[in-house]
């Protein structure tokens, strides 16, 4: 059984963070294993409270994870600091993990904050240059780049940059623009766009985090970055397709679409 990490925080609705992430790797085939950053409070209308926890407990719960179950791959979503940021970091030099799919989540889908701003500058320099492939939407990619990322042409360079910064590979998300959504694709020699019609739903909470977790999910089967993009941008299509109706705000996705 291939194994995955998340190290990101709870979302008591149920739909993003670890939750999400845990449900993607379960759907995937690899079991799923977590570090909490941040217990928060929210719902699909919105964020009502959050506790960062203390970084040596994040350090803690890599090291149990580590040290029994490994990690076939590692995903990140919710550092709340820069603290978490060096930690996460450090240990994933110090265990020498491969295959680190980074979420640069900063704003939660209602608009409430994640990310510390003082924190951004930490996650370009120690934790970016050390991923497989970084996963930005558009408004995180221009946090990331420093300045608007507002069409498919600005996405592309948006990529490029990122992966001067030292990741390997980088997925811009392209949900924020006008028809279809269409993700830019680029490992530092080729684009590649990966496109899906748009679908009139508002259940869309914790669409970054599973797509993320689907691409660590296919890292620790083995498959190279682009397959495991491709796969995630399937898998996240049709868990949007076939979602519920769920809460008053942006409702989840349906993550074990498959079973029926």
């Amino acid at each position: 059984m291939k194994t995955a990490m998340t190290i990101a925080g709870s979302d008591s609705g149920g739909g993003a963070g670890i939750q999400a992430d845990l449900k993607t790797f379960a759907a995937l085939g690899v079991y799923g294993t977590s570090a909490l950053t941040a217990v928060t409070a929210q719902n699909t209308l919105g964020v009502t409270a959050v506790l960062e926890l203390p970084p040596e407990l994040v350090a803690a719960q890599i090291d149990a994870i580590i040290s029994d179950i490994g990690a076939d791959a590692v995903k990140t979503g919710m550092l709340a600091n820069s603290r978490i940021i060096r930690v996460v970091a450090d240990k994933v030099k110090e265990h020498s993990l491969l295959n680190l799919v980074v979420d640069p989540v900063m704003v939660a889908k209602g608009g409430d904050r994640l990310l510390q701003e003082e924190a951004v500058a930490t996650m370009r320099g120690l934790l970016i240059p050390l991923a497989t492939v970084v996963t930005p939407n558009l408004p995180e990619a221009a946090v990331l780049v420093g300045r608007r990322v507002e069409s498919l042409e600005d996405a592309r360079q948006a990529a490029r940059d990122i992966v001067a910064m030292g990741a390997k590979s980088a997925v811009v998300k392209g949900g924020h623009l006008e028809g279809d959504a269409v993700d830019v694709f680029y490992d530092g020699r080729r684009f590649r766009e990966f496109s899906a019609a748009r679908i009139p739903t508002s259940s869309t909470h914790g669409t970054g985090c599973t797509f993320a977790s689907a691409i660590a999910a296919g890292l620790a089967k083995g498959m190279g970055t682009e397959e495991a993009v491709a796969q995630a941008k399937e898998y996240v299509t049709l868990a949007i397709r076939n979602a519920f109706p769920l809460g008053g705000g942006h409702g989840p996705l349906n993550h074990f679409y498959k079973l029926g």
